[in-house]
């Protein structure tokens, strides 16, 4: 049974099938696929064409540009922010002959993340909470919380706030004031005021 909130808005040329779940207050724009097992929260807002598979789980007040496609293993976690033309992969190494359903890898992307336009995330990977993945960048690994990726293969050139900001040697967000750590971990985490 497809639950679409109330006060959802749909298009009438998107697509949500029977079994989907569309949160209340998300708006499903022009030429948008949600497929039947799809899960999305509340306040999201699905650009035009944006695809979402069957196994894919987003949060609430996501935001998913035009001509993404969220491929099934994709985890979206509340206030992520996906460019245009984003794209998630779910296999490794695939055929055009070979079956792989089976082997599909999980991606989470955490809390707050921004993915640039016309990125890839390969699947397997973990984007932690409040990074910033730069336009056009391939994302082969894990990248650590607020950390700041770009390039082919992406890689860490900096940090970011909360807010998006990039960070200077002081770690402190020049937007809102909030200080930063590394952790032990490599990952960036929020000093305790």
């Amino acid at each position: 049974m497809t639950t679409v909130a109330v006060d959802a808005v749909v298009h009438p040329t998107a697509i949500v099938d029977a079994g989907a779940s569309v949160g209340s207050l998300t708006r499903v724009w022009h030429w948008t696929h949600v497929c039947a097992g799809a899960r999305i929260g509340s306040g999201c807002s699905l650009g035009q064409n944006v695809f979402v598979g069957n196994r894919v789980l987003i949060g609430d007040r996501v935001k998913i540009q035009n001509n993404v496609s969220v491929y099934d293993n994709v985890t979206l976690e509340d206030d992520v922010f996906c460019g245009p033309s984003a794209v998630f992969t779910n296999v490794r190494n695939p055929r055009a002959h070979v079956s792989r359903k089976d082997e599909y890898r999980d991606t989470i992307v955490r809390r707050g993340a921004t993915l640039g336009a016309n990125c890839t995330v390969v699947c397997g990977v973990t984007i932690g909470e409040y990074a910033f993945v730069g336009a056009g960048a391939v994302v082969t690994r894990d990248v650590p919380a607020h950390a700041l990726v770009f390039g082919a293969p992406a890689r860490r050139r900096g940090w970011v706030s909360h807010a998006g900001e990039i960070l200077g040697s002081d770690l402190r967000c020049p937007r809102e004031g909030r200080v930063y750590q590394v952790r032990a971990d490599g990952s960036l985490a929020e000093v305790a005021a």
